[in-house]
Parts: structure tokens; C-alpha cells; sequence
């Protein structure tokens, strides 16, 4: 698994890594910049997140009709192409469409429906938390080396960096990646994209997927904010005393949830847990004078973010039919990426009109409606996979299967083989069996 987990993830993280690296310095590095004002650098930092929720979908689409490795090679080469027109910038508007062309290589739901398609749906839980924690590390790594980096040698730099990780991503892509394997499905009704969102269990974890990242952009606006205000003074340079121990703490969260939400099918247990840890860290950053209690509240903002990302990419994985991963991970991530913009977005009008106390009041609320949500929402039904061979299979029966506790069949043209997804604690594969065999 990790031969097929571990390059796909380098790829994703690359792209993360380059991303995060101009995050400490790119708003001070814009306003210098010919044409410059506050909105229009708010623009720049926060119109990422726009583009790559615009383009999530199409990428996500694309990549189930073309296949995963042109569409991959595609958004790679333009967000190669928009790192270097953010290096080579001389004004703020040409510094905004390199940004735009950043988001625009939106590749994320690209790699998690490749991911599902190459690792077992039975241990797909371990394969994210392995993606999630590459990126996770992609991140720590570039809050430290970002200001550094930037001070020595300028932003432009960084974003010479970030289009060579590009070219490192797509030789990864091409030497390392396994080809998935080609899917043949088959099914009685015309299946259309809009039926992902009539499906009610893609449905939630669209919305969790959403709330989770909503409250994550508020987070990191808030924050740094708080603690290099009047309330704490932190300097700048002491900001790695907070996210450290929080990404610490939540790394060594996200293997144990990812194992009993995957393994004893209990993610609904998780869900409920993580929101109560972002009602608690809220609450606690919002309220608290000490300092040792606001670290508290950012470390478990951290586990609680963590505890959920990687269960939520695999149950939507999961919930969708093979041929509908890629659109069912690009609307979720498209709708994750919009609620970041409005996250970020609302979290600075909220400084503008409030103070600490009344945001984390609201902030909290708003989780606290999210969980009284989330109670409502049952565990998903456990599948497994029957494998058989091709020769094996009577087609004409196989063409008729039907079942309520069958989820779906299809065909594994390149290991010649029919797969059939089932409902392990209501169905038996022998009497499956017994239905298609020859």
C-alpha cells in the first residue's frame, strides 16, 4: 500500500509545500508591488481558495472520463505556469493571475480518487491518514522555512521554488505512479453528476467536509492575530511555540481515529468527537487570558482537524459508485475550498465588528448546531469486495444481479476480473456467487 500511497501523496504535498511557503510573507510582499491596495492583496491570499473550489469539480470530472494521469499532468503544468508568473510579477494584477492559475490547478480530488482506485476500500482509511499527514508535514515544514527562506532571498524566490516542485511532481507522476487499473461499470439508468447530491450519505460528508474546512480557514486567521495582539504580545517568531505542539498532537491523533473509524466502522463516534474538540477549542481561544490554555485551545483545534480529514475522503470514496469518485471528491472538495473563502473571509469582518470573546461565543455556537446535526447521522453500512475472474462469470447473469444490499459490480479489465460491492452483514458471497457463476 505504501509503495502506491506514499508517491501520489509526495505529489500532493510538493504542491501543498510550495503553496505554504509564501503564506508568512505574501501579504507584506504584495502591498510593495506596483498597483497594490489591502483589498486587492485580500484578493490574492484569499482567491486561491476560489479558484480551486471554480475548478474542483471540472478536474474531478475530467479525470473519470480521460483518466487520472493526463488530467494530474494538466493541472500540474498550470500551476507550474502560475508560480512563475507570481515569481516574475512587476504589479499586483499580475501577481493575481498568477495566483488564480495557482487554484486553478486543482489536482486534490484528482489524487484521492486515484488513491481509491489503486488501495483496497478495506484499508483505504490508512492510505489517507498517510496523504493527510504528508501534507500536514508540508505544512509545519514551510511555516518554519518560509519567513526564513523569504527574508534571505525574496518571495519571487519562493515561487521559483514552488514551479521546480512542480517539475519534481510531475517526474514523480510519470516514474513512480502505478496506472490504475481500467474500470469498466455498467449500470441499468443513466447515471448523471446531480445524483451525488441527491445521495444523501455524499451529502453529509460534502457538508462536514465544508464545516471542517470553514472553521480551519478561521482558525489560522485568528490565531496568529490573538496572539501577537495586545491580549498576549507574542512576537511573530514565537508562533512556532503554538503550531508545533499543535501539529505534533494532532499527527498522533489521526492514525488511532483513522484505525477504529475504519476498522470498527465507527466514523459517526469520530465525527462527533472532532466537533466537540473544535466547540472546546473555540470556547477555550476565545475566553481564556492564560497563555498555556489558548495553546490548549489551538492543540485541539489541531487534533480535531485531524482526526476528521482523513475519514472524510475515504467515506465519500466509500459512498460514491466507481465511476462517480472523481466529480463526488471534486463537488466536495469544490464546496471545502469555498467554505475556506468564506471562512477567511467572515473571520476578518469578525475582528473588524467584535472582540475575541464574542467571536469564539459564535464561532462555538455554530459548531455546537453543527454537532445537534451530526447526532442524526447513522454509521455507513459496512461493504466488502467479492474478486472474481472474469471466466468465471456468466455475463448474462451478471448483467441481472440485483440486490438492495448490493451497492454496485463492475469490471477490472486490466486484472480481469469482476468485482462486486456488498453489504457484508446482510448479504453472504456465496449466495452471490451462486447468482453469476457459470
Amino acid at each position: 500500500m505504501f509503495k502506491k500511497v506514499f508517491p501520489l501523496s509526495a505529489i500532493l504535498s510538493l504542491r501543498f509545500l510550495g503553496l505554504f511557503l509564501v503564506l508568512p510573507t505574501l501579504s507584506i510582499y504584495a502591498l510593495t508591488l506596483n498597483g497594490a491596495t489591502p483589498l486587492l492583496v485580500g484578493v490574492i491570499v484569499g482567491g486561491y481558495a476560489l479558484t480551486q473550489a471554480l475548478f474542483q469539480v471540472p478536474f474531478g470530472t475530467m479525470s473519470d472520463k480521460i483518466g487520472r494521469k493526463p488530467t494530474l499532468l494538466v493541472g500540474l503544468l498550470i500551476f507550474f505556469v502560475g508560480s512563475l508568473i507570481c515569481a516574475f510579477s512587476t504589479d499586483i494584477y499580475m501577481l493575481m493571475l498568477g495566483r488564480f492559475l495557482q487554484g486553478a490547478g486543482a489536482i486534490g480530488s484528482v489524487v484521492t480518487a486515484m488513491i481509491s482506485d489503486l488501495v483496497e476500500e478495506e484499508i483505504r482509511g490508512k492510505a489517507m491518514a498517510i496523504m493527510g499527514a504528508t501534507i500536514a508535514m508540508s505544512f509545519a515544514l514551510a511555516m518554519g522555512l518560509g519567513p526564513i527562506l523569504g527574508a534571505a532571498y525574496g518571495v519571487d524566490f519562493l515561487f521559483i521554488l514552488t514551479a521546480i516542485f512542480a517539475i519534481i511532481a510531475i517526474i514523480l507522476l510519470f516514474s513512480k505512479v502505478p496506472t490504475p487499473p481500467k474500470i469498466k461499470h455498467i449500470y441499468h439508468n443513466t447515471s448523471k453528476t446531480s445524483d451525488i447530491l441527491k445521495d444523501p450519505n455524499l451529502l453529509n460528508m460534502i457538508i462536514i467536509n465544508a464545516m471542517q474546512k470553514g472553521l480551519m480557514t478561521m482558525a489560522f486567521v485568528l490565531i496568529p492575530i490573538i496572539l501577537t495582539s495586545e491580549s498576549f504580545g507574542w512576537e511573530k517568531a514565537d508562533l512556532y511555540k503554538a503550531y508545533l505542539p499543535a501539529m505534533i498532537f494532532g499527527l498522533l491523533a489521526m492514525g488511532p481515529a483513522a484505525v477504529f473509524g475504519e476498522k470498527k466502522n465507527k466514523p459517526r463516534e469520530i465525527f462527533l468527537l472532532s466537533i466537540l474538540f473544535f466547540i472546546a477549542s473555540f470556547f477555550i481561544m476565545g475566553y481564556t487570558h492564560s497563555e498555556f490554555l489558548f495553546v490548549t485551545g489551538v492543540v485541539l483545534f489541531f487534533i480535531a482537524f485531524n482526526m476528521m480529514e482523513p475519514l472524510v475522503q475515504s467515506m465519500i470514496t466509500k459512498f460514491a459508485k466507481v465511476h462517480q469518485k472523481g466529480a463526488a471528491l471534486g463537488i466536495s472538495n469544490s464546496a471545502a475550498y469555498f467554505a475556506t473563502f468564506i471562512g477567511g473571509t467572515a473571520a476578518g469582518l469578525l475582528l473588524d465588528i467584535s472582540d475575541r470573546d464574542i467571536i469564539g461565543a459564535v464561532v462555538g455556537s455554530i459548531a455546537i448546531l453543527w454537532l445537534l446535526w451530526t447526532l442524526r447521522l447513522p454509521n455507513p453500512t459496512k461493504y466488502s469486495h467479492l474478486f472474481l475472474a472474469i471466466d468465471l462469470v456468466d455475463m448474462k447473469k451478471l448483467e441481472s444481479l440485483e440486490s438492495a444490499h448490493i451497492a454496485e459490480w463492475y469490471i477490472n479489465e486490466s486484472e480481469k476480473v469482476v468485482v462486486v460491492k456488498f453489504a457484508v452483514e446482510a448479504i453472504a458471497k456465496e449466495s452471490i456467487e451462486a447468482q453469476i457463476l457459470k
